[in-house]
């Protein structure tokens, strides 16, 4: 026998892969390509959905493709499933914008404000402009210890006509930012807007930033966080909902 027969022979005694070792095969490559490791998290069933709000949120037009975006009429159907679905039991949005278009702000906003299910938000990175509404928008709020949220006026861009009745729209658009900001968090609304108009902190603009612990110490944010005390505390109000939910179903009485 060759040395050519032989290897043949060899080469031909190896099992042709299956279709499970191949799929598991694709699967560790997209790992490697997408999240730069072989493992991925198993997936588990989940009570708690997890929503992010990241790079810019995009409302009525639509942004260049190279922007990072979130577009509103994706976030909204997720928050109506979210209601919806059972066996959802609470709600983590994580925060991480520089803002974007003021009403799809509000909308999301205000979608998350009207959830009945326990809601808690988390800004990493930053909560920036009309990121600042989302991010109250929940039974409580966290901010990592190096998050920042930029706080400033509303701005138009593009074609801007100089007539009274443009600065009065722009008057009452904001009138309805302070308005939900004050109404979903301890800030006042005299400190908001000295927060939003203050001068000299801002490079060519008027507004200001606040760092993790000004932002609990102005009242926006509740407390200093990360994931795990956001996790934390969400359980513990799916919790007291349950409780709750159970001596209603007994008639006051918990079994």
């Amino acid at each position: 026998m060759t040395e050519s027969q032989y290897y043949g022979n060899v080469r031909s005694e190896q099992p042709e892969p299956s279709a499970d070792d191949k799929k598991k095969l694709n699967n560790a490559l997209d790992n490697i390509q997408q999240l730069g490791t072989a493992v991925s998290p198993a997936p588990t069933e989940s009570n708690i959905f997890c929503m992010t709000i990241i790079g810019q949120v995009e409302g009525h037009l639509i942004l260049p493709p190279q922007n990072k975006t979130t577009k509103y009429e994706h976030i909204i159907p997720q928050l109506v499933a979210t209601e919806q679905n059972a066996k959802i039991e609470g709600v983590l949005i994580v925060l991480n914008t520089v803002g974007g278009d003021v009403e799809a702000g509000l909308a999301i906003a205000e979608m998350i404000s009207s959830l009945s299910k326990p809601t808690v938000t988390l800004v990493l990175g930053g909560g920036h402009s009309i990121g600042v509404p989302i991010a109250v928008a929940g039974d409580k709020s966290f901010i990592a210890e190096t998050a920042t949220m930029t706080i400033h006026p509303i701005r138009m861009n593009g074609l801007v006509i100089g007539v009274p009745q443009t600065f009065e729209y722009l008057d009452k658009m904001q009138e309805r930012v302070v308005r939900f900001v004050t109404s979903h968090s301890k800030v006042t609304e005299q400190t908001f807007k000295e927060l939003m108009f203050k001068m000299g902190e801002l490079t060519r603009d008027i507004g200001t930033t606040v760092i993790g612990t000004d932002a609990v110490k102005h009242g926006l944010i509740d407390a200093v966080g990360g994931l795990g005390h956001a996790l934390r505390e969400l359980n513990v109000m799916i919790e007291q909902r349950r409780a709750s939910n159970t001596e209603i179903s007994t008639g006051g009485v918990v079994q």
